[in-house]
């Protein structure tokens, strides 16, 4: 059945990397994160309606060395939802970037899967971190509905958002699990079911949809996409080339926006490739970490992952 809110000691008995996880109160709210390992501090945030459950095997493979920290966005998981006055992109920035302040976060790295990689992006314009790279996998930077259409479906994302009826009615629906496998088949991934589990109990439970739907209504990717030119972090795309979400080819028009800007394609993958393929990530995040040469305009770099070590791609 769906429920309000998850519960811990309920729906968090089996989380994955439950022995890394702890609540902070930061920015007036409770906020559920997980950090593990020692070395270079990594900072993982996860997308619009995912949680640290996403990262469950990437972070694994990076505490090997290094520092990992993986928070629930404000409404996600089991973190407190925002107030509706700061669902705005720059509102969520400056809440993560109170929490990383106040646990002495400062990472080297930051990946962000999706609507995690902008806010990855705005924390770093915004002067809240000072990474060394930032790794977007499948990064939702620039609005995805354009042209005649645009207003419309923006209205509609803002409506669903203030009805406080919407998310009941989407949680009550994801009671049955066809649903939300109709979902995770339009990313584009094949992911195993021990993982889709968890993504069946977030969307069935109100306050985690709810705090999606937010997050979608609440942000203006129109000006974010203005801001890319100002963005001097060299700025690493992943791009998986089976995303039914965020088109790859929508890594190239952010090229043309952000000018230290790499492109690493993920053949085969979709839009959860960190959860199809972690090795792979992984492989791209050490490589950021041991990297000293970043990319420019003038200095493209997109292959697919495996081309660059005289291997086939991964399918």
């Amino acid at each position: 059945m769906s429920r309000n809110r998850l519960d811990w000691a309920r729906d968090g008995s089996d989380w994955p990397n439950r022995e890394a996880s702890r609540f902070v109160r930061a920015a007036g709210l409770s906020w559920h994160v997980q950090r593990m390992g020692a070395g270079p501090q990594i900072l993982l945030l996860h997308g619009t309606g995912a949680s640290t459950h996403s990262y469950r095997r990437l972070a694994r493979l990076l505490e090997e060395r290094c520092d990992v920290f993986a928070p629930d966005l404000p409404g996600h998981g089991f973190s407190d939802p925002l107030p509706y006055r700061r669902l705005s992109l720059p509102g969520m920035s400056d809440a993560v970037g109170s929490l990383c302040a106040k646990l002495g976060v400062a990472p080297e790295i930051v990946v962000g899967h999706s609507a995690g990689a902008a806010v990855a992006i705005r924390m770093t314009l915004d002067g809240l971190i000072s990474p060394r790279a930032i790794v977007s996998v499948n990064g939702a930077l620039l609005p995805i509905w354009t042209g005649f259409s645009a207003p419309f479906f923006a209205s509609a994302a803002k409506l669903l958002a203030a009805n406080p009826i919407a998310p009941w009615l989407f949680a009550r629906r994801a009671r049955d699990p066809a649903t939300v496998d109709r979902l995770l088949r339009g990313t584009g991934s094949k992911i195993a079911d021990e993982d889709a589990r968890f993504y069946r109990r977030l969307a069935g439970t109100t306050s985690h949809v709810a705090g999606a739907l937010g997050m979608m209504a609440g942000w203006d990717l129109k000006a974010f996409g203005c801001d890319l030119g100002r963005l001097e972090t060299p700025l690493i795309l992943v791009a998986g080339t089976r995303d039914g979400m965020v088109p790859a080819s929508s890594a190239e028009a952010v090229r043309r926006l952000a000018p230290r800007t790499r492109i690493v394609r993920l053949e085969g993958l979709g839009h959860l490739a960190h959860e199809e393929a972690p090795e792979l990530v992984r492989d791209v995040i050490e490589g950021a970490l041991s990297d000293q040469a970043p990319a420019g305009p003038k200095d493209p770099f997109e292959v697919a992952v495996g081309e660059r070590m005289g291997e086939p791609a991964h399918v």
